[in-house]
């Protein structure tokens, strides 16, 4: 039961919760910025998982089904109250009109201090709560009764800092599986490597199958992502290159740890085809889907040629599989990488494939030319002096350069500028002339 306000309700099963909870969340669910099914009407709702982690706040796994094809499964942590207090009103879902829970306030409970609280006591004390599984490092001392706080400006997930010295990413939209947010980092700590801030406690569900739900590692309280500095470079007229340099550095380390670390796949002489083939796949369907793309289809096919024969003697590996700007901090003179999920809206198999490096290299190169449409004037040259340093940096570190396969390096750009210009013609037109500038740049072979 939630509380005693609601034992008089009936049964908190989940076809009776559902009753209450879903007119609410069929409001509710596509205004957030890490639901996957915006713009679609829901179909139905079901519970797949349900704990009740104290009174008065439900632990939800909840899917739901949309007329087309994107279903998904996503996490909610739930917080029910006949009054809630003036702090939280930003939080609130709803207030269901039958069911059990009719008549009472429905909210998001990462928002209340006293439930996040609770969830960090789970995680300091490894145990079970239902299908929950709660676990530790027990070399890391966890402090109890540290304050948190909801961070702001993510989109895929939910993070909770806790006193400036932990930060707990909640997983929104759940993949069944081990995330790679959790397997890569701990592989990584494991092998000594010093550009990954290492996970403290972790839980995740044994229903309907084990699943990774959220994770903790120690907040970097003084570090900046590597977007706000690019952007704080570009205004200020300062140089970039030095830092574009150490960050190709510790790109490469982290690379060649991954490496160490998960076998890479022996040589597939047929994967590069494989390869092509997907990624004219999606040239030509972002091309139905963006028309401003057709004009280049015919020259940025040519481009992914080259695949085919791949690099040579240099077998596919695990790599981040979602690398740009956002995704580093700065804390002193030290890169970190963080968020190893790769691209959230690919299937959880497809994203712990091994892959090329390269990927995460062309990613990045990427970044640094958003960073310079992003401020007005357009600067390209700064955005091509940090591409060069980042990639002399690499080579020092990894000894093969990303330059001197440049055929490759140009197909995995235009297949990532191919998906930034879906990205941008659904979610942010005003931003589609960043990818189509660098899609004219790489239809021309430059």
């Amino acid at each position: 039961m939630v509380n005693t306000a609601t034992q008089s309700r009936g049964s908190l099963s989940p076809p009776p919760l559902l009753t209450s909870l879903a007119g609410v969340l069929e409001e509710w669910l596509p205004k957030q910025r890490w639901f996957a099914g915006k713009g679609l009407p829901i179909t139905e709702l079901s519970v797949m998982s349900m704990t009740e982690l104290h009174p008065g706040c439900l632990h939800l796994l909840i899917r739901s089904r949309h007329a087309g094809s994107r279903d998904g499964c996503y996490q909610l942590l739930l917080g029910v109250r006949e009054d809630l207090p003036p702090r939280l009103h930003h939080a609130v879902i709803g207030r269901p009109r039958v069911g059990p829970l009719a008549g009472l306030t429905v909210y998001d409970a990462l928002h209340d201090p006293r439930s996040a609280g609770l969830l960090l006591e789970r995680l300091r004390t490894p145990g079970s709560a239902g299908p929950l599984r709660f676990e530790r490092d027990p070399r890391t001392v966890v402090p109890p009764g540290l304050t948190p706080r909801v961070l702001d400006g993510e989109q895929s997930n939910t993070s909770l800092v806790y006193g400036d010295s932990f930060i707990l990413k909640i997983f929104r939209r759940i993949h069944y599986g081990i995330n790679p947010d959790l397997e890569l980092p701990s592989a990584l700590a494991r092998e000594g490597c010093a550009r990954v801030p290492a996970p403290v406690a972790w839980f995740w569900t044994t229903e309907p199958r084990k699943t990774t739900l959220g994770v903790l590692q120690p907040f970097l309280r003084d570090a900046t992502d590597g977007w706000t500095l690019a952007l704080q470079s570009l205004a200020s007229g300062q140089d970039f290159t030095d830092e574009s340099y150490e960050l190709g550095r510790a790109t490469a380390e982290v690379h060649l740890a991954l490496a160490h670390v998960f076998a890479p796949d022996p040589p597939d002489r047929h994967g590069g085809g494989r390869l092509a083939a997907a990624m004219i796949a999606r040239l030509d369907t972002t091309a139905r889907q963006v028309p401003e793309l057709v004009p280049y289809v015919s020259r940025l096919r040519a481009a992914y040629e080259v695949v085919g024969a791949r690099l040579r003697g240099r077998p596919d590996q695990r790599i981040h599989g979602d690398l740009h700007l956002g995704q580093v901090l700065r804390a002193g003179h030290q890169w970190f990488v963080i968020d190893f999920e790769g691209e959230p809206a690919r299937p959880l198999a497809e994203r712990k494939h091994a892959q090329a490096p390269v990927r995460d290299i062309a990613g990045m190169l990427r970044s640094f030319e958003y960073a310079a449409h992003a401020r007005r004037p357009w600067q390209p040259q700064w955005a091509q002096r940090c591409r060069e340093a980042y990639c002399a940096g690499y080579a020092a570190e990894a000894a093969w350069d990303p330059r001197e396969h440049a055929g490759l390096l140009r197909a995995y750009e235009t297949d990532r500028a191919v998906y930034e210009a879906l990205y941008e013609a659904r979610h942010r037109p005003d931003w589609l002339p960043v990818p189509m500038a660098s899609i004219a740049r790489l239809a021309k072979g430059h």
